[in-house]
């Protein structure tokens, strides 16, 4: 199930690093916040290598929707709450300069990526939440407004817009980044130790080392594991559908996201935490909505993304850690990676060329308040049911019971293991404990795969690791 952008776009394959070398700055990521901060920092002048486990723009980055806006949702209101007025002006203004830096980039580079300007529009039937989030947007300087009227192919009571955003083809944008850039590509990182990076073949000595890989790997220090938990949400591409004339967004976490491309809709929706889709069935509701609001629309691509949900919702972007002051990490970019892409180039740049940035208090990994313990607490409580599942669940299902094309969790031969049985009715069997940390892994029937609850580690049907914080296989059961 590959985006329209995969298609769309391919990229010349890169050497793997096969031989040890030094470096002034690595940056562990080849995503668009990997590219973007490698470029950042490579016109301020600094020697910058990009290690990439796979192969450029294979994460996260090639499912995105693309938008890149300020508008994330109804979160400004909350933000002038629990940050103060000043942390959540430095949210706004961070995310208005990371729009403007893209027109900047794209404008002088002349990259052609189907740049556009579009209005951005979270809409909603609470009419006075609206309001109040339109009202408190503008107070931080943003472009926001109430209207009443929509576009959509149903009734609300209105929509906040933020006027002159933006969307893109994110792969055609970091396709001319990574021209400029070396890049190593199927060069997996193992460990890290201080300034010492070990790959798979080789390692890696770098002065300041930058974790751009979506969702840090290293546990301890940083522990971002207990901070922040990854949602997967999904896409189907219409042909045929409706004009929308801007990019949106619902209020709720249950509504759906439209935006255009070309002839293109993008209709997205059916989120869930990774690991708790045991029932299924989210492409079939896009496709059940798809018919009902546009029904001479057909299909002609499905796929998911996954995202990285902190605490607050407020991305992680600053030095890793106090006793890591040369590692740097960016993350938790909730369902907004284009735009927080940007701001953690920019930010992780004048952090490295010691510049200072009006940004960093509201970003900072190392910022901790009361207000946040209840949801850290929630975090630490999930990892324990994960694990608990693992060593006191009882599978209510046999082998036997699977159909073709399915997988679940089955007592074999008095053994707990994780089942899938093909379409032709062999089965393949995998060790349900995540080797990232050893909770009890989940099949998704939409997508075919194990997922993790716990962290949002994901594997294949056979047990091949799709996307970290783990980097290993599942064991074979």
């Amino acid at each position: 199930m590959n985006s329209i952008w995969s298609e769309s776009c391919r990229f010349k394959e890169r050497e793997p690093l096969s031989e040890p070398i030094k470096t002034e700055i690595a940056v562990i990521g080849a995503g668009i916040t990997g590219l973007l901060t490698a470029f950042a920092l490579q016109n301020a002048g600094h020697h910058v290598v990009v290690l990439e486990a796979r192969r450029i723009a294979s994460g996260q980055t090639r499912n995105t929707t693309a938008k890149i806006t300020s508008q994330h949702g109804v979160v400004y209101r909350r933000l002038i709450t629990t940050l103060g007025c000043e942390r959540a002006r430095q949210y706004a203004q961070a995310n208005e300069a990371a729009l403007q830096a893209y027109r900047d980039l794209i404008a002088g580079e002349k990259i052609n990526c189907s740049f556009e300007g579009r209005n951005a529009y979270v809409y909603g039937d609470d009419i006075e939440e609206l309001l109040s989030e339109a009202e408190a947007a503008a107070s931080l300087g943003l472009p926001a407004s109430f209207v009443r009227e929509t576009s959509l192919p149903f009734q609300t009571a209105g929509a906040v817009c933020f006027a002159n955003q933006a969307q893109f083809h994110p792969l055609q944008f970091l396709a001319h980044l990574a021209r400029h850039l070396t890049v190593y590509e199927n060069t997996p990182v193992l460990r890290v130790e201080k300034d010492l990076i070990q790959t798979e073949k080789s390692q890696v000595r770098a002065e300041h080392i930058v974790f751009a890989c979506h969702y840090p790997f290293i546990n301890y220090p940083g522990m971002f594991f207990t901070r922040m938990h990854q949602e997967r949400s999904y896409v189907l591409a219409l042909e045929n559908a409706a004009q929308v004339n801007g990019m949106w967004i619902g209020a709720t976490e249950h509504e759906f996201s439209f935006r255009n491309y070309g002839n293109y809709l993008l209709l997205g929706g059916g989120g869930h935490r990774c690991g708790e889709n045991s029932a299924g069935g989210k492409y079939d509701l896009l496709r059940q909505m798809a018919k009902e609001w546009f029904p001479s629309s057909h299909e002609i691509a499905c796929w998911s993304a996954q995202d990285c949900v902190t605490a607050d919702s407020v991305p992680y972007i600053g030095r890793y850690a106090k006793s890591r002051p040369n590692w740097y990490v960016a993350t938790g970019f909730q369902k907004w990676g284009m735009t927080s892409a940007m701001v953690s180039a920019m930010l992780l740049r004048d952090l490295i060329c010691e510049r200072g940035s009006p940004y960093a208090d509201v970003f900072s990994p190392k910022r901790f308040d009361t207000g946040t313990l209840s949801d850290i607490a929630a975090e630490s409580g999930q990892a324990v049911k994960g694990l608990a599942k693992e060593f006191f669940q009882i599978p209510s299902e046999n082998a036997s019971d699977l159909k073709n094309g399915h997988g679940g969790v089955v007592f074999l031969r008095s053994k707990k293991v994780g089942i899938y049985k093909d379409e032709a009715g062999r089965t393949h069997s995998v060790d349900t404990r995540c080797p990232h940390m050893g909770c009890q892994v989940e099949w998704n029937p939409d997508e075919c795969s194990w997922d993790c609850p716990c962290h949002g580690s994901r594997f294949d049907s056979q047990g091949n690791l799709i996307s970290g914080p783990a980097q290993e296989n599942l064991s074979r059961g």
